[in-house]
């Protein structure tokens, strides 16, 4: 058997924290916002971590959506009571409606800093780093200090694709203008967060050391925690950045199976068509093999459903949200019968489609519905992809 490739030593923010920067919260009543990814290379837990150094005072817990655990599906009210590892009160992130999306000043009440540690996963649509952007609102005007600490880019920190958030199309699936794969790290992003948006707060990112941009996760020496129910592995966040569009439509997106985001079908699709259709694409990185898939639960449980399973051959040129635009026309192109947007409520908004909150406006839709060619769809976005490009470049850490 050959060796495993060995893999670049990586200290989190958090590794960071509890060693060099210990006096950032010594003396201090802390909270900290946290889920299961939320642990150092010995897989400890902060909470565990801060709640047991007699340095620091945790007296606070804040979870994102999915909860601390880490146990809620997706778009599931997440209640509030005490922890059972800690005893600590739980604060909840993520209830059933969008005031409790952020932190009230009562909540906030008696802490003198906010640690935030959670893993983003490189596309703008996952939630935390939305939660971390109202936690520093909420806590800038209770005169309380954040305190970020930053993780890996699963994705790396180089490659920039898709749109950003045109005006009235903000959600919690995209709260500021920010391309769908971002190439940023959470630091990163709370970093241009608060300049852009002029957030009067005291904000300390605690950075990496070790990470450079060309760093995909498996290339770290850390272990992967899945940071929500649906994100089981590396692979499921290559092709989170476009297949996460599949939740705009009523076409499964492998929720309910063991590979959500690359297993992708309807019961009206005939896998080896859509294959063939993707194939002739010719699009980076990625071939698409005909699948049969049933989901255990949301859409299409328990019904047979035809479609493809993602494999992603080049990470380097492979482009996920093309991908997962193309993927959607093409089977709207196929199947315009049948094929449906989705129109009930995302992410507590009602009144525009959930494909044009994912997308940030209503122009990639509108093209799909007029079987647009793809060049033409590219080109919806290009303008915003390269304007952002620009834009983070003063707010990146890391080489």
């Amino acid at each position: 058997m050959s060796p495993a490739p060995s893999r670049v030593p990586v200290q989190t923010g958090l590794a960071r924290l509890i060693t060099d920067d210990r006096n950032l919260l010594r003396g201090r009543r802390v909270g900290l916002l946290c889920n299961p990814v939320s642990v150092d290379r010995d897989l400890r837990h902060a909470a565990d971590l801060l709640y047991a150094d007699p340095d620091w005072d945790l007296v606070r817990l804040f979870g994102p959506e999915h909860g601390v655990r880490g146990t809620a599906q997706d778009m599931i009210a997440v209640g509030e009571g005490r922890d059972d590892r800690t005893g600590l009160p739980v604060v909840s992130l993520y209830g059933t409606e969008s005031d409790t999306l952020r932190p009230t000043r009562e909540q906030l009440q008696g802490l003198d800093v906010l640690v935030c540690d959670l893993q983003d996963i490189g596309s703008r649509y996952y939630t935390y780093v939305w939660t971390v952007a109202h936690c520093l609102e909420a806590a800038g005007a209770a005169g309380v200090e954040v305190v970020v600490c930053d993780r890996p880019n699963p994705l790396g920190g180089e490659a920039v694709e898709g749109g950003t958030v045109r005006p009235g199309f903000e959600s919690f699936v995209g709260h500021h203008p920010v391309a769908n794969r971002h190439g940023m790290t959470l630091g990163e992003l709370i970093g241009l967060y608060r300049d852009v948006r002029q957030v009067d707060a005291a904000l300390t990112v605690v950075p990496m050391r070790g990470w450079r941009r060309d760093l995909l996760f498996d290339a770290c020496d850390l272990p992967w925690v899945q940071p929500s129910p649906n994100m089981p592995t590396l692979d499921t966040a290559l092709v989170y950045p476009g297949l996460c569009l599949v939740e705009g439509t009523e076409i499964s997106e492998g929720r309910g199976t063991t590979r959500p985001f690359e297993l992708v079908g309807a019961p009206y699709i005939a896998p080896y068509a859509l294959a063939e259709g993707l194939a002739a694409l010719s699009l980076p990185g990625v071939v698409f093999r005909p699948a049969w898939f049933e989901p255990q639960f949301q859409k299409c449980a328990g019904e047979s459903c035809g479609g493809v399973q993602l494999h992603v051959t080049d990470r380097r040129t492979f482009r996920p949200y093309l991908t997962g635009v193309a993927l959607i026309a093409t089977v709207r192109r196929m199947y315009p019968d049948e094929f449906q947007w989705r129109t009930q409520a995302y992410e507590f908004v009602s009144d525009r489609p959930a494909f044009d909150l994912l997308t940030g406006n209503d122009a990639v839709r509108r093209l799909i519905d007029e079987d647009a060619d793809l060049p033409d769809l590219l080109a919806s976005w290009q303008d915003e992809e390269d304007a952002f490009a620009a834009e983070r470049a003063p707010y990146l850490l890391y080489e």
